[in-house]
């Protein structure tokens, strides 16, 4: 298609000239930029935790106390909880006077035991009556090991009326009030996040997935800039993603019904913004580099189901010319085939260049 135009060529502009006080809109045009390009691909994701705890306590009794305040952030080994530890220290006591009356038993049996030897020695004591305070010393013996095992059972539970905090992270609201019973290993009391890294899962759809393999098989990279398996992230306030992380781990096989994987990248969340569930973008590259032709997406126009672009020749005359666009980068469109690089197109004023 050929359309014969009277131009003006001024300050890097192509412009119509018309008679009459009111000058029609200019025809501006423009060399496409041609620079070393690495395709990107945008996926949606939500961010989790990389460990995360429901608090429960190991001993059944009554919610003494609450140590912390809800959703602060809390340190490995900080004072959650306080179950009422009185019938437990009560058990300790006990548990320690049963080891000291095992050790009495014991000794008496040993002393016991000794005294039958000697006397066995000069035939002075029958079998049976030697083996009877032999039975009674190896059974006080094995009494004491129970007792002290029981003794090391009350200490134990004492320590666990104390809940202290398994990870660092921010922790929840207490589901449980003071004064209330808490049943072990079933009442949960709260829960903890971790916060620093955080994971990003993402699902990516199966083209995608094998041009990354592809990639990763070749020796080359997966990211935006260059560096090994790299992704930037995108929150859903901000127009540019600021943040870097890692990914480190694909999923071991496709879901059949929705024909994506999982993946999940890592990021450093040192002031602690990103939390388990929230939204965000992440951006990966989706290309080796390579040299790629750009124009703005105002000088693309349609024709019918195509999209083309108009060339301007050295004798001024347009030309209509079919491309095939790919995604955008640095705010221009990546212009897959149908151009050059050297053509000048027309970047502004298609509506003048088709009348």
């Amino acid at each position: 298609m050929l359309i014969a135009l009277g131009l003006w060529l001024a300050a890097g502009g192509l412009a119509f000239a018309q008679g009459g006080p009111a000058p029609p809109p200019p025809v501006t045009v423009a060399k496409p930029v041609v620079k070393d390009i690495i395709e990107q691909t945008d996926f949606i994701g939500r961010f989790e935790a990389v460990d995360q705890v429901d608090i429960r306590a190991r001993v059944s009794g009554y919610l003494d106390k609450v140590h912390f305040k809800d959703g602060s952030l809390v340190r490995a080994g900080n004072l959650l909880f306080t179950i009422d530890p009185r019938p437990y220290r009560n058990s300790l006591e006990q548990a320690k006077a049963a080891v000291t009356s095992s050790q009495v038993r014991l000794e008496f049996a040993q002393s016991d035991l000794a005294r039958a030897e000697q006397l066995r020695m000069t035939g002075n004591i029958p079998d049976q009556i030697f083996d009877q305070r032999r039975q009674a010393f190896l059974t006080g013996k094995a009494d004491l090991d129970r007792a002290q095992a029981a003794l090391r059972q009350a200490e134990l539970d004492v320590g666990f009326t104390e809940i202290k905090a398994p990870l660092t992270g921010r922790i929840s609201r207490k589901l449980v009030s003071e004064g209330n019973l808490v049943n072990a290993n079933e009442t949960v009391l709260t829960n903890i996040v971790s916060l620093h890294p955080i994971q990003f899962y993402f699902d990516v759809d199966e083209r995608s997935y094998l041009a990354f393999s592809r990639q990763t098989q070749g020796g080359t990279r997966t990211s935006a800039n260059g560096s090994a398996n790299e992704a930037l992230l995108t929150l859903t306030d901000e127009r540019l993603g600021q943040r870097k992380g890692q990914l480190d781990f694909v999923d071991n096989r496709l879901d059949e019904a929705s024909g994506t994987i999982r993946v999940r990248a890592v990021f450093d969340n040192k002031d602690m913004l990103l939390t388990p569930g929230l939204f965000g973008r992440v951006t990966i590259g989706a290309s080796d580099p390579y040299k790629g032709i750009l124009l703005p997406d105002e000088a693309i126009g349609s024709d019918q189901d195509r999209r083309v672009v108009y060339a301007v020749d050295e004798k001024n005359v347009v030309h209509l010319k079919p491309v095939r666009i790919g995604p955008r980068i640095d705010g221009y469109r990546v212009i897959r085939d149908g151009l050059t690089g050297n053509e000048t197109v027309v970047v502004n004023g298609l509506v003048r260049v088709r009348h």
